[in-house]
């Protein structure tokens, strides 16, 4: 499966650069996400239960960071179990652009594979589900660093 997406963040480059490493604002904003623990400067213990409608496995993995360019992109990549529904595995290229007036424009393009029961779901419905939350993840972040900018001022 494949996703490609932008959002327009209302923060400065090296701001959403921060917030997009910090594994507590990452948690609050990951939808289903009970866990995000850093073990080092480039690996996270996580753990989230997704709501498929009349499934909610938990999966719990790692997540790496690698091919880091401080604040401009890097790549996040994720690995978890879902006991007997499976295993979920991906990676994002994700690139920070500054744009006028102190935004950013985030870009990702990711590749997930998914095995085990939850595949049998069915490719859309996987599919249309990360769509959904790739949507209230951005809707999220977008809002947590809004909050953290006005606790700033």
């Amino acid at each position: 499966m494949d996703l490609n997406g932008t959002a327009v963040i209302d923060a400065p480059a090296d701001e959403v650069w921060r917030s997009l490493n910090d594994p507590e604002i990452l948690r609050q904003c990951i939808p289903g996400c009970e866990v995000m623990e850093k073990v080092s400067d480039t690996e996270w213990a996580a753990s989230l239960v997704l709501n498929l409608g009349l499934f909610k496995p938990r999966f719990t993995g790692a997540v790496h960071l690698s091919n880091l360019d401080p604040p401009h992109a890097y790549t996040i990549s994720a690995e978890g179990k879902g006991g007997m529904f499976g295993f979920a595995k991906g990676a994002a290229d994700v690139s920070l652009e500054p744009l006028p007036e102190g935004k950013t424009l985030l870009t990702y393009a990711l590749k997930a594979d998914v095995g085990g029961k939850i595949a049998q779901l069915g490719a859309r419905l996987v599919g249309s589900t990360a769509s959904v939350l790739a949507d209230l993840f951005f809707a999220r972040f977008t809002e947590v660093i809004r909050r953290h900018a006005a606790k700033s001022a």
